[in-house]
């Protein structure tokens, strides 16, 4: 006994349970493992075919579910594609659709693929590793939601078969005097590329729905309106446009029409083109075919402007108007053509007058001495007509009136042909005696001549410049009446020129002088006389009057015995006197105040003997067979 004492005293004591203990530890090690991996078996067998637990996906835990009552679950879930509703616009025009109906569906097959694939992606340690990390935080599955923008384009296709439209162009129709328009149109066509664009941004973020403002762009035509021009038409073709005028004297002349269908054939219809390429309408009217009528109307409107004619009061020293002024005026094509063209395209004025140029008149009624310069007697010329038929002082009075009161310029030439006018009867000349050439024939005028002697004695006097005169063919006694002598006289003949005649003869002067002239005359009965008075302002000259040199004598020629059937058997009237012929010269000698010699002229006549004309009835034996 003592001996097993002392060994137990020498060596450590052996515990059992240093064995135990570590076999206890690899035991429930392995008994743990064995649990785990039984607890995990009997987990994947559970969730065989089954979400694992932590599986979502639109707010519906999947875990546990089977694929097909997960389909059943996220179906029930999905309504947007019923429930969202779209709803385009276009002005006062919409249209509606469902999101479904436009391409949006939910894939809940695929969504279900990758909720059921969740934490079967791997091997088997990675997948147990994410199915714990599933089961601990969840695992939200994003649903697939497909949208087909096709069956959206194709949706939006039908709705822009309602909008779109060409471009129409606007077309004006002229059928004879009617007229129509159709009106152009703006085309119109959906954008269906920018529409959707529109559209996916709201199916996109999976908006309710909402209100999508089509994209529609316009066509403008090239010619929106015709109805302005087929107005204007209207109005052209309206009515005729009538003209009117009156003459000189205020005398109503006309009227003259353009008719409807006249303007109809003028009328001119035209597309413009601006820079832009729009197109408009252009109505216009072709009036120059009137232009030859007014031209032919012209003569007949036109009047003269006339001077004033004036007699000068040497007590007053002012003009006093024995014949008032006129405004003249000349018909104005081009204006009248314009006026026309206004009036067809007005609706109300369709009446009109001519257009004319005003010629105002040199002298009016108001003008006075001083403006002209008028301001004593300058010279006076006279003749004799004693002795002279009714007819001859019929002519001679009345061609004396033609010339008072009338005014000539500084500078200007004077006329007698001008102013005596037309020497017819229309202009009350009577018939007598006329000198034409070398003998006496009865014709219209005859004294007229001895108002052209007149005026040129007159002339002679004042010093003024005479660029024409003529003497007459033979000596005539009533120009040697008075004690003017020989040599003062001036023929004058208008030929009728529309006969063929020609060989004018005119009597002019040139107004020489820096004041105007007026001519006064007078016709005394109670001397039978005739006075030309010529009133201006002397510019500082005298007139001296040579004697006339007298040359180459001539005696007169035979008497000559003319019929005259208004006499009777026995009776006789001389018409003419006998005259020697001759050669005459008259000088004129024109001094300043000083008496120094300004100008000097001879003013030759070459005279052919005449013999007397004595009228006596027919048959009488006088007369030359």
């Amino acid at each position: 006994m003592s001996h097993a004492q002392v060994y137990s005293d020498d060596l450590p004591a052996f515990s059992p349970w240093l064995i135990r203990l570590p076999i206890l530890f690899i035991s429930g090690v392995i008994l743990l493992f064995v649990i785990l991996a039984g607890l995990i078996l009997m987990f994947e067998v559970t969730y065989q075919g089954r979400m694992y637990p932590g599986v979502a996906s639109y707010g519906v835990a999947l875990g546990g579910m089977t694929p097909a009552e997960a389909q059943t679950a996220l179906d029930a879930r999905f309504t947007y594609d019923d429930q969202a509703v779209f709803t385009f616009r276009y002005g006062e025009q919409f249209w509606q659709a469902r999101a479904g109906e436009l391409g949006v569906s939910f894939d809940a097959a695929e969504t279900i693929k990758q909720a059921y694939n969740a934490g079967r992606g791997g091997n088997f340690l990675s997948n147990l590793v994410d199915q714990v990390f599933i089961w601990l935080n969840g695992e939200n599955i994003t649903p697939i939601i497909r949208y087909d923008q096709n069956v959206a384009a194709a949706r939006l296709m039908q709705i822009a078969g309602e909008i779109n439209r060409p471009a129409r162009d606007a077309v004006l129709h002229v059928d004879g005097t009617n007229i129509s328009a159709t009106p152009g149109e703006v085309g119109r066509y959906v954008d269906i590329t920018s529409t959707l664009y529109r559209l996916d941004s709201s199916i996109l973020s999976l908006s309710t729905g909402g209100e999508v403002n089509l994209v529609v762009n316009e066509t403008p035509p090239v010619s929106l309106d015709a109805e302005s021009a087929a107005e204007r038409a209207r109005i052209a073709l309206s009515a005729p446009v009538i003209i009117t005028a009156n003459d000189a004297d205020g005398n109503p002349l006309g009227p003259w029409t353009a008719t409807v269908d006249q303007i109809a054939r003028l009328l001119r219809i035209q597309s413009i083109t601006d820079a832009n390429g729009r197109q408009t309408y252009e109505v216009t009217v072709d009036v120059s075919p009137f232009r030859a009528s007014l031209e032919r109307l012209a003569p007949g409107v036109i009047a003269s402007p006339r001077d004033a004619r004036y007699h000068f009061n040497e007590s007053t020293r002012q003009l006093e108007v024995i014949q008032s002024g006129r405004s003249g005026r000349t018909l104005d094509v081009d204006a009248t053509l314009a006026r026309l063209e206004a009036a067809i395209f007005s609706p109300n004025s369709r009446v009109i007058g001519l257009q004319f140029h005003e010629e105002l008149p040199r002298y009016s009624d108001y003008t006075t001495a001083a403006e002209l310069g008028i301001t004593e007697l300058v010279s006076t010329g006279t003749s004799f007509y004693t002795g002279s038929s009714r007819a001859r002082i019929d002519n001679i009075i009345l061609a004396a009136t033609r010339f008072d009161g009338i005014v000539i310029a500084p500078g200007e030439l004077f006329s007698f042909n001008r102013y005596v006018g037309d020497i017819s009867p229309e202009a009350g000349f009577v018939e007598g005696f006329v000198i034409v050439g070398d003998r006496t024939v009865r014709g219209v005028g005859g004294g007229v001549c001895q108002v052209s002697t007149t005026a040129f004695r007159a002339a002679f006097y004042g010093g003024y410049d005479i660029e024409e005169r003529h003497a007459h063919g033979y000596r005539v006694g009533y120009y040697e009446i008075g004690g003017e002598g020989v040599g003062m006289d001036a023929a004058i003949y208008i030929p009728d020129y529309e006969a063929g005649e020609s060989g004018e003869l005119d009597f002019t002067f040139r107004n020489d002088t820096p004041y105007h002239l007026l001519i006064e005359t007078t016709v005394y009965p109670g001397s039978s006389s005739l006075e030309f008075r010529f009133y201006s302002t002397n510019p500082g000259r005298r007139v001296i009057k040579e004697n006339a040199e007298i040359s180459e004598v001539e005696p007169p020629a035979a008497t000559q015995y003319v019929a005259n059937p208004d006499l009777a058997a026995g009776q006789q009237l001389q018409v003419d006197w006998a005259a020697e012929g001759a050669y005459v010269r008259v000088t004129r000698v024109i001094v300043d105040t000083n008496g120094n010699e300004i100008d000097r002229f001879i003013f030759a006549s070459r005279y052919q003997p005449w013999g007397a004309v004595i009228q006596v009835a027919p048959g009488d034996s006088r007369l030359s067979g």
